[in-house]
């Protein structure tokens, strides 16, 4: 295997992740100004968040395979212009609903083609040191929070919101673009071949056995949950922050430190996964995040945002990435993208929880904290899943049994 051009994979999808997902989570650092300057109700905007998950979900399947049999190259190079062409449209949207679908539908399908194909590339590039690799390309992705958000609120300050996601656009068509012609398959799918080591899992187990099986759907009903557990949080602090009293500049550095913390999380929890098991670390990680955004429900000041958003994100962006490492144990390298996807699609249905919830309880009450309540609840669904995932065992002849 060449050694040294997996960590350029790492590292690329990394950078990819980083400016998606920070496209996309610019729209909570744009509500508040979106709603003054358009008169569309909070509720109404993160609508447009819901649709991009859904999006997302359905996506994520679609993308993984189709990255499965041509390789992540063309599937994330059509990604990354679709992103750029979706937020230019986006910020000349004239009615809600137009804006809900061309940032909902488009963008969120659009990011869909950059998460399970790039963690499907890069567990097929690491044979050892797997636990880091993926945490890596998370702690990229989780990079957005220190900079796409900050570069929107220092958007936001100096231009409208349209403008703000026009530059937004153009940054993601400069860098994304060029970055994902870096891309390659893993050596062993770029010869045709799988690998025939004793490493490989379950090598005669079709797709259809796989997304039948309950290990499969077990890690759907986890991540499911366990991303309904931070979506709102993740989506609506910032706005609570602002509710609480708090200048929408600091209450954008609650998020962005909260990135920060996660970039420690994805690289401890990965380093623990490789040493102790992802699924140990993975549960104990969950009944810690469950804790922690119930937290944010007993916060006000600034000090204690920080603290909570230190600790919450440590932990729920350390528990992602070793889904993947999970499925890498026991699903074979050539069908890693349609798995990873599947479990990104019910991980993005969960993420469409958040948005939507949050905003109607805002609406409806004027207080976020049911919905720090309802995220403690499915924190504790996502552990208590999670706890029942038994790994496959191996049989003569490479066949799985569950």
């Amino acid at each position: 295997m060449n050694a040294p051009y997996r960590w350029v994979i790492v590292a690329a999808g990394g950078l990819l992740g980083c400016v998606a997902i920070g496209a996309m989570f610019s729209l909570p650092v744009f509500l508040q100004a979106m709603a003054a300057d358009t008169g569309w109700s909070v509720t109404g905007i993160s609508v447009a968040m819901t649709i991009g998950f859904l999006a997302m979900a359905a996506g994520s399947m679609v993308w993984g395979n189709l990255s499965d049999r041509f390789g992540p190259r063309p599937v994330v190079l059509a990604g990354s212009v679709v992103i750029a062409a979706s937020l230019a449209l986006a910020s000349r949207a004239q009615s809600l609903i137009e804006f809900q679908l061309v940032f909902g539908l488009l963008l969120g399908a659009a990011t869909a083609a950059i998460f399970a194909p790039m963690m499907a590339a890069v567990t097929g590039w690491f044979d050892t040191q797997r636990g880091l690799a993926v945490s890596l390309v998370s702690a990229g992705m989780g990079m957005a929070p220190m900079t796409m958000a900050p570069l929107a609120a220092w958007l936001i300050e100096r231009h409208d919101w349209r403008g703000s996601m026009m530059i937004i656009a153009a940054i993601a068509a400069v860098v994304m673009i060029p970055v994902s012609l870096l891309l390659r398959r893993p050596p062993a799918l770029e010869i045709g071949l799988d690998t025939g080591t004793t490493n490989e899992p379950q090598s005669d187990m079709t797709i259809r056995d796989a997304v039948r099986s309950p290990q499969f759907i077990t890690l759907m009903l986890a991540n499911f949950f366990c991303c309904a557990t931070h979506s709102g949080p993740i989506f609506h602090t910032v706005s609570y922050a602002v509710t609480c009293g708090i200048p929408i500049v600091a209450a954008v550095s609650i998020y962005s430190l909260e990135g920060l913390a996660g970039m420690f999380g994805r690289i401890g929890f990965g380093l623990a996964g490789d040493r102790l098991g992802a699924q140990r670390v993975l549960v104990a990680g969950l009944l810690a995040q469950a804790v922690g955004v119930l937290a944010y429900a007993f916060v006000t000041q600034i000090g204690g945002f920080y603290a909570v958003a230190m600790f919450v994100g440590f932990i729920y962006a350390g528990t992602m990435p070793l889904y993947a490492v999970i499925i890498r144990e026991n699903f074979p390298l050539r069908m890693m993208g349609t798995i990873i996807g599947g479990t990104a699609m019910a991980g993005s249905l969960g993420m469409s929880s958040g948005p939507l919830l949050g905003g109607l309880i805002y609406d409806g009450l004027g207080t976020y904290t049911p919905m720090y309540v309802g995220s403690f609840v499915m924190g504790l669904a996502a552990m208590a899943i999670l706890m029942g995932f038994r790994p496959f065992q191996a049989r003569p002849g490479g066949l799985a049994t569950a």
